[in-house]
């Protein structure tokens, strides 16, 4: 029997990504739609201003939309698991309510560097998972709160986890994210048009926070940082969807480009060993040609779930250096809540 979903902020980009996502998933089941006051009791087509490719899928759309509050939804149904994709000023309250009684996979913020409250990307932390039974017991919770990192976070730490063998001291990384990443309506043309932003508010502060709990060890009851340095700089460009970062990495053992190349491409993680059914084959693909990955072409590699890495070469000041692709909207976003879900309903905690 599929388990039965609430969505909150069902409206939304990453909303609409869970929507199509759990389309025919075979272990989920979209049950509830939560979204705004405003648009509570309206039903899902008529409220949503739909903006993926793909059709609003039919029975969805019939679907009437409740408020985001736990008497609504459990009033709308028979819910076993929360998606949260709310806005970070709104999540914080909103998502400890409904922990008090679910699983919450939250994309918001708000919650994903407290000490409790594990920060997930399946392939690399999985074990963090373990912070769940801590965080019941203090807060006195039927359920949880699990959080899913940052979209540029989410692709940097997939790369950096094959490397960590070689002893990570310091990564740079300046990325060039898609306009999915602002939201919808985003970014104002007359902004982006002959333009780039080089400025992003929060977003280097939470790759380089984020990045450093999520390659950290989980000892007793919490997680160490990983004592490394990371440095951001975070740039909007003019591309619909998937974000591209330039990595400079220094490890302690100073590995070969073909050692490098060698990490990428036999990377697997605990989604792949499990066959997880939203995981990608390899987590991690690289591409030889010397002008790619490019948003156009890659951001859909392993339909989407996939990290594209490409120019991987010798760096004269740090030692090694890449570009890495990820559709911010699956793999940054709706993608990793979906499969960390799994990830969690595979190992008990659901």
């Amino acid at each position: 029997m599929k388990r039965k979903v609430a969505i909150l902020g069902a409206t939304g980009l990453v909303g609409q990504r869970l929507v199509q996502l759990l389309q025919s998933h075979p272990w989920f089941k979209v049950e509830v739609l939560a979204a705004s006051e405003r648009s509570a009791g309206k039903k899902y087509h008529a409220a949503c201003n739909w903006i993926l490719e793909s059709e609003m899928p039919t029975d969805v759309g019939e679907m009437k939309l409740v408020n985001s509050d736990v008497r609504s939804v459990e009033k709308a149904g028979d819910v076993d698991i929360v998606f949260s994709s709310l806005p970070a000023d709104a999540a914080g309250q909103i998502e400890e309510e409904f922990a008090k009684k679910f699983p919450v996979f939250s994309k918001a913020s708000a919650h994903r560097l407290e000490e409790d409250v594990p920060l997930i990307i399946p392939e690399v932390n999985p074990d963090h998972l373990r912070l769940i039974p801590f965080q019941k017991k203090r807060r006195r919770w039927q359920g949880f709160i699990s959080t899913d990192p940052n979209c540029s976070t989410i692709q940097l730490g997939i790369t950096l986890k094959p490397l960590m063998p070689f002893n990570l001291k310091r990564v740079i990384v300046s990325s060039m994210q898609a306009l999915s990443g602002a939201g919808y309506p985003g970014v104002a043309s007359v902004d982006m048009v002959d333009n780039v932003l080089p400025y992003i508010p929060n977003e280097e502060e939470k790759i380089e926070v984020e990045t450093l709990k999520i390659l950290g060890d989980f000892k007793g009851s919490k997680v160490h940082p990983l004592n490394a340095i990371v440095s951001a700089s975070c740039n909007r460009v003019s591309v619909k969807d998937g974000h591209m970062e330039c990595v400079f990495v220094e490890c302690e053992a100073n590995p070969s480009v073909e050692e490098v190349r060698g990490a990428f491409e036999h990377f697997r993680g605990k989604p792949q060993e499990l066959k997880l059914p939203s995981a990608p084959k390899n987590p991690i693909l690289v591409r030889d040609e010397p002008n790619r990955p490019q948003p156009r072409f890659d951001r859909d590699a392993g339909k989407g779930m996939s990290v594209v890495v490409g120019r991987i070469r010798h760096d004269r000041a740090l030692g090694i250096k890449y570009i890495c692709l990820g559709h911010n909207t699956i793999r940054g976003a709706a993608g990793a809540a979906l499969l960390s879900a799994e990830l969690a309903t595979q190992k008990g905690y659901v």
